[in-house]
C-alpha cells in the first residue's frame, strides 16, 4: 500500500515564495500543495475549506499575521500541524509562533530537502525547534521555576509527559496506555499544572531535559 500524501497549504504574503515553495514540493512523491494564502486570514479560511495536514505560515504578514492565525486555528481546534516558514530568526518572533501552537520552524532560506524532511517530521508529530529557540524556551522554563517539578508526578503522568515527547496525540496515548481520551487529557492538565507549563510544546521540552522522553 502507498504512503499516504501529506496535504500542503501555503500561507505566504509574497507570491514569489509561494510560487518557489510550490515548485520544489509539487515534485515530491508524498506531498501535494493543496492551495495557497497570501495572508493569515485567508490561511485560516483555506485551512478549514482544504483540511491540509500540514500548514506552512509565514508570521510577518500584513492584516492577520502568521502568530494570531495561529491562535484562531488552535481556538477552533483545527487538527492541521504549523510549520513557520519565515526569515525572521529573532526569538521574540518565533517563540512566540511556538507558544501559540506551531510545530516548528525553519528559515526561508533552508535546503530544499531539509524543508521537506521537516514537513514529514511535523506530520509524524514532532516538534521540529532550532537550537536557539529550544535553549530560550527551556531558559524560559527554568525562570518559570519547572526545574525540579517532575517529583511531583505520578507513575502514570511521567509515562504520559514521555509519550508527549515522543509527539504522540492524545488518541495514539490513550491507546498506547490501554486508556480513555479523557483520561489522557485529565493527566496532560495535571501534568502541564504541576509543572506550570501552558501547552505541550514546553511539555515535551520538559521532558527531554529532564530525561522523561524516551
Amino acid at each position: 500500500m502507498a504512503d499516504k500524501i501529506i496535504r500542503v497549504l501555503l500561507v505566504d504574503d509574497h507570491q514569489v515564495v509561494r510560487r518557489g515553495l510550490r515548485t520544489f514540493l509539487e515534485i515530491q512523491d508524498d506531498i501535494e500543495v493543496v492551495g495557497e494564502a497570501a495572508d493569515g486570514a485567508e490561511g485560516v479560511a483555506r485551512t478549514e475549506e482544504l483540511h491540509p495536514d500540514v500548514v506552512l505560515m509565514d508570521i510577518k504578514m500584513p492584516g492577520t499575521d502568521g502568530i494570531e492565525a495561529l491562535r484562531k486555528l488552535r481556538q477552533l481546534e483545527n487538527p492541521a500541524k504549523v510549520l513557520i516558514v519565515t526569515s525572521f530568526t529573532e526569538q521574540r518572533t518565533v517563540v512566540p509562533a511556538l507558544r501559540a501552537g506551531a510545530s516548528g520552524y525553519v528559515y526561508k532560506d533552508v535546503d530544499p530537502d531539509a524543508l521537506a524532511g521537516a514537513i514529514r517530521s511535523v506530520y509524524a508529530g514532532h516538534v521540529l525547534l532550532q537550537p536557539e529557540v529550544a535553549g530560550a524556551l527551556l531558559a524560559q522554563e527554568d525562570a518559570g521555576g519547572g526545574t525540579g517539578r517532575g517529583s511531583t508526578l505520578t507513575e502514570r503522568e511521567q509515562e504520559v509527559l514521555g509519550l508527549i515527547a515522543d509527539g504522540r496525540s492524545n488518541r495514539e496515548i490513550a491507546r498506547a496506555l490501554v486508556l480513555s481520551e479523557k483520561t489522557v487529557k485529565t493527566h496532560v492538565s495535571n501534568i502541564l499544572m504541576k509543572l506550570d507549563l501552558s501547552d505541550r510544546t514546553q511539555a515535551a521540552l520538559w521532558a527531554v531535559r529532564h530525561g522523561v522522553a524516551g
